[in-house]
């Protein structure tokens, strides 16, 4: 009977919200904006065991059983293929054999990844974790089948017995590294060593990203009492789990930064051991260090040229960074009576009153105009200017969503059609990963038939959901994390490559990042906003000056967040390169900081213990810096006069987007931009970007004044 009413209850306000929508707007939303801003109708079906259609319209996955069917289809698939890779009479190239059993196991595994984590059923998600295991199984034997193996190493060293293009060759050597990193080529005992590694590195890395977020939990005692009301109290202990950066009580900022980052002894233990490990990994397989084994087939290639670019961009960066924590400085002066010097734990609260005080950002004043309805329709001009793309709100089936409340968007190009499908998983719910992430459900492909194989991917955000008197209204830095995703997903429709395997987002992490990056560009221009913020109720459109003060807002003291990335990124380097270390882990650290960032390190503090990118960036933290370089490169070079031109978008799209992973991709950006991928160039992309929007900043101040 609750559930009954509460079902009642959620109806009525949605359907005064649509007629409110209804009232309001008639003749000014545009559907796609009209549906976004009304939450999604029931399509689970809770009545019976069986749904009408499958998950992702899957007719296996009407029940959570249909993934035993699938993998088992998997298994006999992949059977067949490897016996096709070894027949003399095959007849079609290596690269397409393996390109088929990539597809055949990544179209499982990507599915029943996501489900295990995204499905809040606990029959899907236990079945969806089986298949995960047993694909996982599967691939484990492959990596070890040495006759597989021969065949492409045949194929790459001597050439295919059909003609093969440049695309087909670097797919190639792309699977042949994936093999060679699983040591197969080596004698058997390394083999079986490699084998031990890399099992035992990725049972460390899951210890180490589980003890990275857990809260730290200290004696009352260990807290003055005078601040104790900023913390969760619990009995006689006090509960830290993270650091104060908003506090405006400085002392709770210290407590909290010196309690979350003291020093671990089983954190230390784990993240040694699995540095080493990973050394004695690359070792093994070859390569001089982990980084080296790390950035083969990167935009940037080697740790030497990683480091160049980061010492090159931390020297730049300098006198800007100066100003900044000078800056910062004389705010904590004239804010409080304790401690004036500047310290890590005061950066991101000084940089929130900097935004208040100098610009008047804050988040309530500009939600009421980044209604999600508003976003997607900016979106949708967006992709529709720059590459005559239109998202079109298909409407979703009972059964083939994981949830209540998911948006289904078929992606059409204006001449070639239907592209593909983005699933829309935008809001809260209890039990719900809380990050913003891209999921590839189905890479693309070309077919044997001439046909495409178009991709299906997710967005999975966490948005606040629609109440009854308002649709779900955006923060600006979630209206940055929905372009930023929709960069990714922009990235997996356009690359309409051969294989799957370099499909979208399947690419170097160096360069991944770089569409995605980008669309955080256009979200932060006046113009691209001036064309969809608008107030939810009024239509009035966010006034010029809204407009100017957000857009500068999203630079204020980029320097000194760029140095502290440089930071990272260089610690990353260090710790992935040659073991043992000169020194300790946190003596490193200490030492790294005091040379690279502008606020010295604390004393008996351990940053290192929570930087859980350590494991999945694992010598690739850079990526994100070189990423930006070049997508800040792409759009000074071809957008930032006319962010909407539709020439420049089909010239990206043509040489950038469509080839994911098929091209490498320091090749690909070379010639986009008409030059070399320099550290030099890379970071005079940052450099002068910085120094156009700190000229933009001052000038609003002085406005102010």
């Amino acid at each position: 009977m609750k559930f009954l009413l509460k079902s009642s209850i959620s109806a009525l306000y949605h359907t005064k919200w649509k007629d409110c929508i209804s009232r309001l707007s008639v003749s000014t939303w545009s559907p796609l904006a009209t549906a976004f801003n009304t939450r999604p109708g029931r399509k689970l079906n809770f009545g019976a065991a069986i749904s009408n259609t499958g998950l992702f319209n899957l007719p296996e996955l009407r029940s959570h059983e249909g993934f035993y069917e699938l993998q088992n289809r998997a298994i006999q698939d992949s059977e067949r293929l490897i016996a096709e890779s070894q027949d003399p009479k095959r007849s079609r190239k290596m690269v397409a054999i393996f390109d088929e059993l990539s597809d055949t196991l990544c179209k499982v595994a990507d599915l029943a990844e996501f489900i295990r984590i995204a499905d809040p059923r606990p029959d899907y998600a236990q079945a969806a974790e089986d298949a995960c295991v047993s694909i996982s199984g599967i691939v484990e034997k492959l990596n070890t089948d040495r006759n597989l193996y021969s065949a492409l190493r045949n194929t790459v060293d001597n050439s295919d017995k059909f003609s093969t293009t440049l695309v087909d060759n670097h797919v190639s050597r792309l699977f042949l590294f994936d093999f060679e990193q699983c040591g197969i080529h080596l004698p058997e005992a390394q083999r079986q060593r490699v084998v031990h590694l890399n099992d035992t590195i990725l049972q460390l890395g899951q210890r180490f990203m589980s003890g990275a977020v857990t809260p730290r939990i200290v004696s009352k005692s260990v807290i003055p009492e005078s601040i104790r009301e900023y913390f969760t109290v619990e009995g006689e202990h006090i509960v830290v789990s993270g650091v104060f950066g908003d506090s405006p009580n400085p002392l709770a900022r210290e407590a909290a930064y010196k309690v979350f980052f003291c020093p671990d002894q089983q954190q230390e233990i784990i993240i040694s051991e699995l540095l080493r490990l990973r050394y004695e990994l690359a070792r093994t397989c070859g390569f001089p260090t982990y980084g080296h084994r790390a950035l083969k087939a990167s935009t940037a290639e080697t740790p030497s040229m990683v480091m160049e670019f980061l010492n090159t961009l931390g020297g730049e960066l300098k006198k800007h960074t100066d100003d900044d924590f000078k800056t910062m400085a004389e705010m904590k002066r004239s804010d409080s009576s304790f401690n004036t010097s500047l310290c890590p734990w005061d950066t991101a609260y000084y940089t929130q009153v900097a935004k208040r005080d100098w610009l008047q950002v804050g988040s309530s004043e500009f939600s009421p105009y980044l209604s999600l309805g508003s976003c997607m329709e900016g979106l949708n001009t967006l992709v529709n200017k720059l590459y005559g793309i239109s998202f079109v709100n298909d409407p979703v089936e009972t059964g083939e969503v994981w949830a209540e409340d998911i948006y289904k968007l078929a992606v059409t190009h204006e001449e070639e059609g239907l592209l593909g499908h983005i699933y829309c998983d935008f809001y809260e719910r209890k039990g719900k990963p809380n990050q913003d992430c891209h999921f590839t459900i189905r890479g693309g492909k070309e077919l044997p038939d001439g046909s495409y194989q178009n991709p299906i991917v997710v967005l999975m955000l966490n948005f606040p959901t629609p109440r009854w008197s308002s649709p779900s209204l955006l923060t600006p830095g979630m209206l940055e994390n929905l372009f930023h995703e929709m960069g990714h997903a922009m990235h997996s429709m356009l690359a309409r490559t051969k294989y799957q395997h370099v499909t979208g987002t399947r690419c170097s992490t160096d360069f991944a990042e770089v569409p995605s990056v980008l669309m955080e560009y256009f979200a932060a221009d006046p113009r691209v906003l001036a064309s969809f913020a608008r107030h939810f109720q009024t239509q009035e459109k966010m006034p010029d000056d809204m407009l100017t003060r957000l857009c500068a807002s999203k630079h204020l003291f980029a320097a000194s967040e760029m140095q502290l990335q440089v930071f990272y990124s260089v610690l990353d380097q260090v710790y992935h390169g040659a073991h043992p270390l000169e020194r300790s882990l946190v003596d490193t650290l200490a030492e790294l900081q005091n040379k690279y960032y502008g606020i010295p390190h604390v004393p008996n503090s351990a940053f290192h213990l929570r930087f859980s990118h350590l494991v999945g960036y694992g010598a690739k933290y850079y990526s994100y810096l070189l990423s930006r370089a070049v997508a800040s490169w792409i759009w000074y070079q071809y957008f930032e006069q006319e962010p909407l031109n539709r020439h420049s978008g089909e010239r990206y799209r043509r040489e950038c987007l469509a080839h994911g992973g098929g091209k490498p991709s320091r090749e690909l950006v070379a010639q986009f931009l008409g030059k070399e991928v320099t550290p030099s160039n890379l970071v005079y992309s940052l450099v002068n970007e910085i120094y156009k929007k700190r000229r933009t900043i001052e000038k609003l101040r002085n406005r102010k004044c």
